[in-house]
């Protein structure tokens, strides 16, 4: 099967995501969770990534970064993977016994105005919808834990937003999705389908010859 063209531009959002092969559990204990994040920090540290948001699920996970140069996302993730598939498979003593994820990571560019905080808001309350917290905020694997009541020393895994956060930004985070949101940027992690208005998509996909993820499927309605 062929694989949809994937960018690796600088200063383009990404919502980027992977998840365990055969859907087992990747973090199993808190000490799974820290294990992740401080891979995130040496990464962070050693590439230069701006991260945005994310959350650890207990069989994957979502990332938003902001690389700055061309080729930085790929430099990061492919070291991200990597050193999380061999460390883990060393804390669970199961080296030599398979993949850990099911596959490469998905990624996909989303416009930097609404679309972005709508992202933000779709990754961030991830641990609410599934019910494994009742404020999203309370979730302490993700990045609105972190912001809020991590510490100067945690915080410092994240980046500035390139928009504005709203003043309500809590509340608006622990309320339901609509459908059509979700929807999209399922459609989006799916078939690697630019978020954004369709103007901006439209240009998105024809600057980097994404014109494949479009093929059969609807797009997102317009948000701008």
């Amino acid at each position: 099967m062929t694989r949809i063209n994937r960018t690796d531009v600088g200063d383009q959002i990404y919502h980027v995501l992977n998840r365990a092969n055969a859907r087992v559990q990747v973090f199993d204990t808190p000490f799974d969770y820290k294990m992740f994040e401080d891979i995130l920090e040496e990464a962070r540290e050693r590439f230069g990534m701006r991260l945005l948001a994310y959350c650890l699920m207990p069989n994957h996970w979502h990332l938003v970064l902001y690389p700055k140069q061309d080729g930085d996302l790929q430099k990061f993730m492919s070291w991200v993977s990597n050193t999380h598939t061999r460390r883990w498979h060393t804390a669970k003593g199961t080296i030599g016994e398979g993949h850990l994820y099911q596959g490469r990571y998905k990624s996909f560019l989303c416009q930097a105005d609404i679309h972005f905080l709508t992202l933000v808001r779709y990754v961030e309350r991830n641990a609410k919808k599934a019910n494994l917290a009742k404020r999203a905020e309370f979730w302490q694997w993700s990045s609105v834990w972190r912001r809020e009541v991590g510490t100067p020393a945690q915080q410092k895994l994240l980046s500035a937003w390139p928009v504005p956060t709203p003043n309500n930004y809590l509340l608006w985070l622990n309320a339901p999705q609509t459908a059509s949101e979700e929807e999209a940027i399922e459609r989006s992690e799916e078939k690697n389908i630019p978020f954004g208005t369709n103007r901006w998509q439209t240009m998105m996909v024809k600057k980097h010859r994404l014109g494949q993820t479009m093929r059969g499927v609807g797009r997102p309605k317009n948000r701008g």
